[in-house]
């Protein structure tokens, strides 16, 4: 922050604390009081005492940020091309547009860098500190921060704010972005309706998240949906929507509330559709559960290719306990999931849709047998042929996917 832009944000932070007001409820007074302080301080600096204001507009948009925002960080945040922003010193401050990454000439300190963070972090009601030295949160823009701090990290505070995406709402938009075939989109929408049980899967940054939103606002409107996630980062659109986080333990160490007990508790709360953000570790076994009762669901899950998705969540309820096998929950896993989809962040930073899956609820020598509906061809998506195994639901629902996959 430049020495105008400190200076007055410090006379507005005195005029605040005069006044007894709350800037961050009330943003026109915010504008006013940073307005009328940049106006008081050029007529000052004209005299030669103090550095000359440049850009008035601009110094009141850094002002309000340092005041009301997030300081340095809330012009990325603004620009709606940025993805990401990471700090990995506080000198050392990248952004991501369309998935590439550049350094960005911003230099902070590491007490800038605390700041920023706690701001970050009030309306969260989450901590880090040396007996919680990682931290997930999400941002009130729907953005979700991640911080890292010594000695974890070696001598820095490490920051990831991942952005939230107002701009991708339906199947339609991802259509029109490229990122999926009209077809291969026509054929999720039915399966949503359909009351499929849908695992999306990709690497990190893939668009899992994103996909994900928009396949559940194709969802029927009458549908109540119950949402879990480690951290809020699923924005719906339906009406009836009930969203569920983790809570860290509090500094006694009591009081965490898990993916697992979040999960027991969403079954509690009459879903229509069950949705859990991301499956890591034992609450995968959670899932495989109510799905199995019928409860319609869908999530996602990190793997390098659709069939690893589903390996992997054969593998990961094994963790939940020494009671847990494979006989178990292989053949679950076979029956529970109807649709894998993969998503892949390509070369040139687009995130694209290249596979999809079908089980077909079968087991031969404890793999699951799979049809491949859609796959990736001379990088195009495109129908193979294959068709769901399972029929009852689309039967139940009254629609035929073959009206779809035969175009």
């Amino acid at each position: 922050m430049n020495d105008p832009v400190r200076l007055i944000a410090d006379r507005v932070r005195d005029r605040v604390r005069r006044d007894g007001v709350d800037l961050t409820t009330d943003a026109p007074r915010a504008m006013a009081y940073a307005r009328d302080e940049v106006r008081r301080y050029s007529e000052h600096a004209l005299g030669g005492s103090l550095p000359l204001v440049a850009d008035e507009v601009r110094t009141e948009r850094e002002v309000l940020a340092s005041l009301t925002g997030f300081g340095p960080l809330q012009p990325y945040l603004d620009d709606p091309t940025v993805e990401e922003i990471w700090l990995n010193a506080p000198d050392r401050v990248f952004i991501a547009r369309d998935g590439r990454s550049e350094r960005i000439d911003l230099a902070l300190t590491d007490a800038q860098v605390r700041d920023l963070v706690e701001r970050m972090l009030q309306a969260s009601g989450r901590r880090v500190d040396v007996s919680s030295p990682f931290v997930d949160a999400s941002l009130p823009d729907g953005s979700r921060l991640h911080v890292v701090i010594p000695d974890v990290t070696r001598a820095h505070w490490a920051v990831n704010v991942r952005k939230f995406s107002q701009r991708i709402r339906d199947l339609g938009r991802l259509v029109a972005l490229g990122s999926i075939t009209r077809q291969a989109a026509e054929f999720l929408r039915m399966c949503v309706l359909a009351n499929q049980n849908v695992l999306i899967s990709g690497a990190t940054q893939s668009g899992k998240t994103t996909l994900l939103g928009a396949l559940l606002a194709a969802a029927r409107p009458g549908e109540r949906i119950v949402t879990v996630e480690e951290t809020f980062e699923l924005d719906l659109t339906a009406t009836d929507v009930v969203s569920m986080q983790c809570r860290q333990p509090s500094l006694e160490g009591t009081g965490e509330i898990t993916l697992r007990r979040l999960i027991k508790e969403a079954l509690r709360m009459r879903p229509d559709r069950l949705v859990v953000g991301e499956v890591r570790e034992a609450e995968s076994l959670d899932l495989l559960l109510a799905l199995n009762s019928g409860l319609p669901g869908a999530c996602s899950i990190h793997a390098n290719s659709a069939r690893e998705a589903l390996a992997k969540l054969c593998t990961l309820p094994l963790l939940a306990g020494r009671n847990i096998d494979s006989s178990f929950v292989v053949p679950t896993v076979a029956s529970c999931v109807d649709i894998v989809v993969f998503c892949s962040l390509e070369r040139d930073g687009r995130r694209r849709v290249t596979e999809i899956l079908a089980p077909t609820g079968s087991v031969t020598g404890g793999v699951i047998e799979a049809s491949q509906v859609f796959a990736t061809r001379n990088g195009e998506l495109v129908a193979t042929g294959g068709y769901p195994a399972k029929r009852a639901k689309f039967e139940a629902a009254g629609l035929d996917p073959a009206v779809v996959l035969a175009r």
